[in-house]
């Protein structure tokens, strides 16, 4: 049965993995409450240093291709750079996520200055999951991934933005790389689930991208990040051993031949 923004609500501990393709999807369908197609697959897969190059083609062929895996999980695009400046631009942007994918939801990064969008896309049947503090769309222009709540103004800008997106119409919010008394105090001065992303342990779920939960991206490893496979070594050493079967006539043998 697909998970619905009902269903969610009711859970204690919410979890969130990315996915860019059908095959994983399928994998964490069972597993997993929310599946987020994040602009992250520009770091991750396509190999670019950050996610502003993301394209709305992109972010549309990979959440296509999420939802043939997945049946269950709660599906979330990213919105990717550039494609929500204004009301009428993530309006129309967001209904072709929603008329070429399964999507349930979009993302979009920014606090109170994004209300109005947030509002017209709710306004209009588009669920819209907000995301506050480190934002990845801004590093460029902040000079790189800085963590937020460190003092007093930016704690009350963070609580700000969390109400703000909240009345808007959010129906989920993700607080990225913030203080975790700070996270807590956002978590609990709203009404809808936060999924924290290196945000301590007081949200009310958590979200990491599977690369790097899976161990195969190995440029660097965030703080807040757990590695519970390490997936790179494991499958260079898989291709190494096809290698030698093959160069040695081991592979194919016996039983793989007709």
């Amino acid at each position: 049965m697909k998970n619905t923004l009902k269903k969610l609500y009711k859970k204690e501990k919410l979890t969130m993995i990315t996915a860019y393709d059908a095959l994983f999807a399928k994998i964490f369908d069972d597993i997993a409450d929310i599946i987020l197609v994040g602009d992250s697959l520009n770091m991750s897969f396509y190999g670019a240093s950050d996610t502003l190059s993301a394209t709305l083609e992109q972010m549309i062929y990979h959440t296509k291709a999420v939802c043939n895996g997945a049946k269950k999980a709660y599906i979330v695009c990213d919105m990717p750079f550039g494609t929500y400046p204004d009301s009428k631009t993530a309006l129309e942007n967001a209904i072709r996520v929603y008329k070429e994918t399964c999507a349930d939801a979009v993302k979009i990064e920014g606090g109170a200055e994004k209300a109005e969008i947030i509002k017209t896309l709710s306004d209009n049947a588009i669920a819209v999951v907000g995301h506050i503090g480190l934002m990845p769309q801004f590093s460029r222009s902040e000079g790189g991934y800085i963590v937020k709540g460190k003092d007093e103004n930016s704690r009350k800008k963070l609580l700000e933005d969390a109400k703000a997106v909240e009345e808007a119409g959010a129906v989920l919010l993700v607080i990225e790389g913030v203080k975790e008394d700070v996270a807590r105090e956002i978590t609990k001065s709203v009404n809808i689930p936060t999924i924290g992303i290196g945000a301590g342990r007081y949200t009310t779920g958590q979200v990491l991208v599977w690369s790097d939960m899976l161990g195969f991206f190995e440029d660097f490893k965030p703080k807040f990040v757990r590695r519970y496979l390490n997936g790179a070594e494991l499958v260079r050493e898989a291709v190494k051993k096809y290698v030698q079967d093959v160069e040695t006539g081991k592979f194919p043998g016996e039983e793989e031949i007709y």
